[in-house]
């Protein structure tokens, strides 16, 4: 029997000592394994970049994911203890592990028949997020208790909350708290209330399950199962608590992914932040980006563009773009590449190239009154007239687009009446010579050498251009350069400038000069072919074009707060139905964008003085 007892004894401590050798044998292969921990002692994870409008509303967010650092020192207490409540109450406790915890989860689990509760320490969530990859293997999970081990040891509580609060995935494309309060409630974290906190506290288990958005009534049980857990941890007193459960979701949720209406223009700023800085800068984020953008008006302009579009045009709905240029500093406030970003994010407005129609007449009338070969009193035929054409032995006789002609007519109302032979005579008066000097001047960027077809408007250009030179009249003869962004910061918050554009302009006419071309293009508002524009009810310049088939209908007006072009056609230049000339189709989507923004003057030029001056 004593025997019996000694061999068992034996057979026991060397099956204990075999265990024990195996475990120290698995924790050394498990610890030589895993990841080093030293990255987290300076977290900085990659971020979002802020895109803002001029006046710094949030227009969207660029990057691959939607994440906001914020130090825990700018995170309330009543936010911290409702995440520590709802996921780990022993966190200042324990040292990564809290095997009470876990027992405790396992029960409430048991006895309710479905998780309801996690055993996982936030610690060992931050190994996990950062640190592991995601399966779910009991190899895996040993690796995060070591992990979890060893990082109470490397870094202090704070720091690893700080980690775990700023990168946890809250759902709607949301990481971190910041994010998260910026979605579901349109604040700050810091500006959050408890039960604000409480909600957002809810959603770590199950962001989409838990989605306030989504399901309001499980987000709402969510809520309450955190408050529960406050006052069972003592973080709150049960009398609020109890006050607490009775109210209602309350949300603000706000799109900040990027939204249609501003995905053009949000491109363009993408395209340019990559011309201005490093790749790596951009991958990392964190910056904040102010742009020239009027984020209401641009919402509430294409909706009205669109609404506009769908109304005027029976048939297949063509396509549209638009932009609008602040002509005190040449910020481009509004930008529609096309009717439907989701459909074609090609933006038109920028790459869109398209014959400009009768809209290039001002120039030609402009260029004349500056090289005094025409005087503001000239009158000049509208008669049929034929000049040779581009091949020999070919004539060229362009007409009106009416058909008829109006025999001796002023320049005034030979503009406000687009009459093409009246275009072609001034075109024959100026010479190719100068004509291409003034396209110089404009920088347009036309094929040369140039023909007399360019009275007509038959080289191509972009809307932005093409505004870009209009913007000549309301500044008494600076053409702008367009600008899409103000300044560039290398923190979201509280950051040092790094980057500042310039306003920028170059003299093309003389203030003389263009005082008498507003009057002749007021006159296109009045009783010409733009009298659509006079709905506005202030005074405004401009012109319409329309080319030949109706494949373009353009119309580019002015008043002394912006200058915005707009064109219709489709992108294979398919012919528009008869009669939709720039002034029938164009005008009114114009008029809808102008009257969808409340900063209107009643003056028809600004007092512009450019800071940057190039001649």
């Amino acid at each position: 029997m004593n025997s019996f007892i000694k061999l068992t004894g034996l057979l026991l401590l060397i099956f204990f000592l075999f265990l024990g050798i195996l475990s120290l044998i698995l924790f050394l292969y498990l610890k030589i394994s895993l990841p080093s921990i030293s990255k987290l002692k300076n977290y900085q994870p990659k971020q979002a970049i802020l895109v803002l409008d001029y006046k710094e509303r949030v227009i969207g967010y660029l990057g691959e994911e939607r994440r906001i650092y914020v130090p825990i020192n700018r995170i309330p207490p009543h936010v911290i203890r409702a995440f520590l409540a709802a996921e780990d109450a022993n966190f200042y406790k324990h040292k990564g592990i809290d095997f009470f915890g876990l027992l405790r989860a396992l029960f409430k689990n048991l006895i309710s028949g479905r998780i309801v509760q996690g055993g996982s320490t936030i610690t060992q969530q931050v190994a996990k997020s950062l640190l592991l990859t995601p399966e779910r293997t009991y190899s895996r999970k040993l690796k995060e208790m070591i992990l979890a081990w060893q990082m109470e040891k490397y870094l202090t509580k704070d720091e690893i909350l700080n980690i775990y609060m700023n990168h946890i995935y809250l759902g709607e494309g949301a990481y971190g708290v910041e994010a998260a309060s910026l979605t579901y409630f349109g604040k700050h974290v810091w500006e959050l209330d408890l039960l604000e906190a409480a909600t957002l506290a809810g959603l770590p288990p199950a962001p989409v399950r838990y989605s306030p958005l989504k399901n309001p009534s499980g987000a709402l049980s969510r809520r309450n199962y955190v408050l529960r857990r406050m006052a069972e941890v003592g973080f709150i007193s049960w009398d609020l608590a109890n006050q607490l459960f009775t109210q209602p979701l309350r949300l603000n949720p706000r799109n900040v992914n990027i939204p249609a209406h501003s995905a053009f223009f949000l491109d363009i700023v993408k395209s340019e932040l990559e011309k201005l800085l490093p790749k790596e800068i951009l991958e990392w984020g964190g910056l904040r980006v102010v742009t020239t953008l009027d984020v209401e008006w641009q919402r509430k302009g294409t909706e009205l563009a669109i609404k506009t579009l769908s109304r005027q045009y029976k048939g297949e709905l063509p396509e549209i773009s638009a932009v609008c240029i602040d002509n005190s500093d040449g910020g481009v406030r509004f930008l529609l590449g096309g009717k439907d970003y989701l459909q074609s994010s090609y933006n038109r407005a920028l790459l869109g190239k398209r014959q400009a129609g009768s809209a290039f007449k001002p120039f030609l009338w402009a260029e004349a009154i500056e090289k005094e070969l025409l005087s503001p009193d000239s009158i000049l035929p509208d008669e049929p007239i034929t000049l040779p054409g581009a091949n020999a032995g070919e004539d060229w006789s362009p007409g009106n687009y009416d058909g008829k002609y109006m025999g001796p007519i002023s320049l005034k109302q030979a503009l406000a009446q687009s009459r093409n032979t009246v275009a072609v005579r001034i075109a024959v008066i100026l010479g190719i010579e100068n004509i291409t000097n003034l396209i110089k001047r404009l920088e347009f960027n036309f094929p040369l050498p140039l023909n007399l077809s360019i009275a007509l408007g038959t080289y191509e250009v972009t809307p932005l251009e093409l505004t870009e030179a209009f913007t000549v009249f309301p500044t008494l003869g600076y053409k702008l350069t367009p600008r899409f962004i103000e300044a560039i910061y290398d923190r979201i918050y509280d950051g040092k400038e790094i980057y500042r554009t310039q306003r920028e302009a170059k003299q093309v006419f003389s203030p003389q000069t263009i005082e008498i071309m507003n009057e002749f293009m007021q006159e296109v508002v009045r009783s010409g072919t733009g009298r659509c524009a006079s709905a506005l009810g202030i005074p405004v310049g401009g012109k319409t074009g329309t080319t030949q088939d109706y494949k373009d209908a353009w119309f580019v007006g002015f008043n002394g707060d912006f200058t915005c072009g707009v064109w219709v056609g489709y992108d294979r230049a398919k012919t528009l139905l008869k009669g939709e000339t720039g002034g029938r189709i164009a005008c009114p989507i114009w008029l809808s964008i102008m009257q969808s923004t409340t900063h209107q003057t009643k003056s028809l030029v600004t007092s512009y003085i450019p800071s940057v001056s190039t001649n």
